[in-house]
């Protein structure tokens, strides 16, 4: 089941371009390191609209789900013939002074591969989150 097109808070813009560069450097590194297997894996399906649509969902998940809960996330109807599904579950919350910070488990699926993303954002308001490097 998709996330339909509702009226969530977008991430903002730091947020997007620190994911894109992130999947940019990543799939840079893969390819400069000779790292082919990578080639294969959950992300290396997913196009604009995919990204648009989990954006969605995290988002979702980061304002309204509690630590421990999960949420499914598929691809359908995103126009892509690669079958791509998540399972999202808010791990923990921190909170320190007005900042709440949340770690989700991300696992992606596709094409018989899986990945497993532990991300951390951290924000002031629902639509501040931005990812924490490590």
């Amino acid at each position: 089941m998709s996330i339909p097109e509702l009226n969530f808070p977008r991430l903002n813009c730091r947020v997007r371009v620190t994911l894109l560069a992130s999947l940019l450097a990543a799939t840079a590194a893969a390819q400069a390191s000779n790292l082919n297997f990578l080639n294969d894996t959950p992300m290396s399906y997913i196009k604009k609209p995919d990204v648009d649509s989990i954006k969605l969902a995290l988002t979702d998940v980061l304002n309204n789900k509690k630590d421990g809960e999960t949420t499914r996330w598929t691809n359908e109807g995103t126009g892509n013939s690669v079958s791509i599904d998540a399972t999202m579950i808010p791990e923990s919350t921190s909170h320190e002074g007005e900042k709440t910070c949340r770690r989700v488990s991300v696992m992606l699926n596709a094409k018989g591969q899986s990945m497993n993303l532990h991300p951390m954002f951290c924000g002031t308001n629902p639509t501040d989150w931005t990812l924490q490097k490590r």
